[in-house]
């Protein structure tokens, strides 16, 4: 009998090279060293009312076993008729809408299901922390494409992002309003990427969680968000990937969906049937009467947020960070370059421990941590007393 052992790694190469959420981690340390956490992108106040009683009664009505897998039939055609009152998209229920366990499993589910190994995905970075693992887990190449800070919001070079397409480019990620950065795309640049899109047959996937959290718009477009779905020629070649999560205060309950083609749709399907089987079928019905709210309900969404961000974006720069004013999502990048700290994490650890406020270190959001050394992002969607709170407490660190 032969003396060889055979050692084998008992961890994936694909899970050995990403690490754990760092915005997650910044949760539990929050808790750890009792902080204000300003760093995971979840309210801390009631979702609506009405929307938990449709979901007590979902419950009560004993809709607690298996739904259809890509979704509860009366959740899907409430999908449809919203995207199509506010978006102008006409979409088949049956053959175009995918209900998921919240957006991540929808952008993964979407990447595996048309991203083969060696393919390369375009992402704009600072990005969503998420998107680098999706890739890795799709077994995607990701090429990076930077958004600069400007004094009118952040951009991204065109020949650049030209630059990043090739003959093996097979889809771009696209984060409209964007996390982190609170950027919102135009119809002009989204009409150049559609251009780069349809040149090199490329798919689009944009994360659309945070359209409805916009400010600024004209006043005649009180809701203005351009979808990438209705940019000529862009209908067959883009997934919409959305949530309940944000619009409706409900990040907890983990129900998003996908909108796609027929056949990529149907190749979504598949990949979530075994991914999940399904979402929570008592919360889909809930997201069916959520979905049916009036505009009204929007537009205080914008209005409180609207509130919000222009508390806490003059509480940062009182306090020392370089920041602006974000055009959409609840988050705020600000600069902390002049607190003189070698880097982002050893500045979060001293703001968590010895401040009392969490924040997610910017290197979180680049694929070459020194890109984000001198950043950090804050999130404003917290009760007035927690931004209080927060205030408060980064007083403490006003430069003289």
């Amino acid at each position: 009998m032969s003396d060889l052992k055979i050692s084998k790694s008992r961890v994936s190469r694909k899970a050995a090279s990403f690490t754990e959420s760092v915005i997650r981690e910044m949760s539990r340390e929050a808790v750890k060293y009792g902080a204000v956490n300003l760093g995971q992108g979840f309210p801390d106040f009631s979702a609506p009312e009405d929307i938990k009683l449709k979901a007590i009664e979902a419950i009560a009505a004993d809709h607690n076993q298996y739904a259809i897998t890509w979704g509860v039939k009366s959740f899907r055609d409430a999908i449809a008729k919203k995207t199509m009152w506010f978006l102008g998209l006409d979409l088949d229920p049956e053959a175009e809408i995918t209900v998921t366990c919240g957006s991540t499993e929808g952008m993964i589910a979407a990447m595996m299901a048309t991203v083969d190994p060696g393919d390369e995905v375009v992402v704009f970075e600072p990005f969503y922390e998420n998107y680098a693992p999706d890739a890795i887990l799709s077994d995607a190449v990701p090429r990076h494409v930077p958004l600069y800070r400007t004094d009118n919001g952040f951009v991204f070079d065109r020949e650049e992002l030209r630059a990043a397409f090739n003959e093996k480019t097979k889809a771009i990620i696209i984060c409209n309003p964007n996390n982190p950065t609170g950027k919102v795309f135009t119809r002009d640049e989204l009409e150049f990427i559609a251009d780069l899109c349809k040149e090199f047959d490329v798919l689009c996937f944009t994360d659309e969680i945070y359209e409805h959290i916009i400010y600024g718009v004209d006043e005649n477009d009180p809701l203005s968000h351009h979808c990438m779905a209705n940019i000529e020629g862009m209908r067959d070649r883009t997934v919409v990937v959305n949530s309940l999560s944000k619009t409706y205060s409900v990040t907890g309950w983990r129900v998003g969906y996908c909108i796609a083609p027929p056949d990529i749709t149907s190749a979504i399907r598949k990949v979530h049937d075994f991914l999940t089987v399904g979402a929570a079928n008592p919360l889909q019905h809930a997201g069916a009467y959520a979905l049916g709210l009036p505009a009204s309900y929007y537009q205080g969404l914008q209005a409180e947020y609207l509130r919000k961000r222009d508390f806490i974006v003059p509480v940062l720069k009182d306090a020392g960070f370089k920041c602006d004013y974000p055009e959409g999502a609840y988050y705020v990048m600000a600069d902390i370059s002049d607190f003189g700290f070698a880097d982002d994490i050893e500045f979060t650890k001293h703001l968590i421990r010895e401040i009392g406020v969490a924040v997610v270190p910017g290197s979180s959001f680049y694929h070459e941590a020194s890109m984000g050394s001198q950043i950090v992002r804050f999130c404003f969607c917290k009760k007035d007393e927690t931004l209080d709170a927060a205030a408060e407490r980064l007083a403490k660190l006003k430069l003289g």
